[in-house]
């Protein structure tokens, strides 16, 4: 990636789709884990006002004095102390940034502010040489919050389930991602991740050929298939990894962040 050839310490990765249940979430923990077992440092940012991820790592909104939330409403010189304050270390792994679900609020709150667009881009710079990868939870709307992660990110990650239907809800992401490009002084990188994909069924792999065919420059070439041990991770507040066997959906991931490394 450019920014690691140039030297700047920090990757920020976007993980969006603007259709749910496409694995978006299990993406972003599982991915800040994989990155973490390769001994990097993670910074994930849960943007997303349902609080999904912080929920999956058993960091709940309601117990968290601080929040996403307060990056985006507060002014640039108290962010150095905010900071300190906003993230939640998780134990031999990454470190976590929880939502609230006020973030929900942030149309209103922000709508007089002036930069509203480039106030998570420049809150991320103060911890830039901390982290080698900042990873964006994205809400599944176009909105200021996926605004903020497009502007701020180097790439774009895109989970996509392998089914027809989640293929349409691609347009309505890169007519945002389109319209950003416009006024931004690069164009916004991405690449498509392939996930739930089904071996079993042909409708599976016909969707799969299709975005690879659509897409040949633009995707991983890991494929998340249908592992069931996500489900119990999740519902036990743990990443795949912490379930203590060899998964398949484990190993899937850290073929992605090798993907990812291959290109510091």
């Amino acid at each position: 990636m450019e920014k690691s050839e140039l030297g700047a310490a920090m990757q920020v990765l976007a993980i969006a789709n603007q259709k749910g249940g496409v694995g978006k979430t299990t993406t972003a923990v599982t991915l800040a884990a994989a990155l973490a077992r390769r001994g990097k440092r993670v910074l994930l940012l849960d943007l997303d006002p349902h609080a999904n991820a912080s929920v999956h790592l058993r960091v709940y909104p309601e117990s968290q004095k601080f929040s996403c939330y307060d990056l985006f409403i507060s002014e640039p010189e108290s962010w150095a102390d905010l900071w300190g304050k906003v993230r939640v270390g998780l134990e031999g792994s990454f470190d976590l940034v929880p939502a609230s679900i006020r973030l929900s609020e942030l149309e209103v709150d922000l709508s007089k502010r002036q930069g509203k667009g480039v106030l998570l881009k420049l809150a991320l710079k103060l911890v830039e040489r901390e982290y080698d990868y900042a990873l964006l939870d994205c809400p599944p709307h176009v909105g200021i919050l996926l605004v903020n992660a497009l502007v701020a990110s180097d790439l774009l990650i895109i989970p996509i389930q392998t089914d027809f239907l989640a293929l349409h809800g691609l347009k309505l992401l890169f007519d945002t991602v389109n319209l950003l490009n416009k006024v931004l002084p690069s164009p916004i990188r991405y690449k498509a991740l392939a996930t739930m994909f089904d071996r079993r069924t042909k409708a599976s792999q016909r969707v799969l050929e299709l975005m690879q065919a659509k897409m040949p420059e633009n995707m991983f070439r890991s494929v998340i298939g249908v592992d069931t041990r996500f489900r119990d991770a999740s519902a036990q507040g743990k990443v795949i990894y912490e379930l203590g066997l060899e998964t398949r959906g484990g190993r899937e991931y850290d073929e992605v962040a090798s993907e990812l490394l291959s290109h510091e």
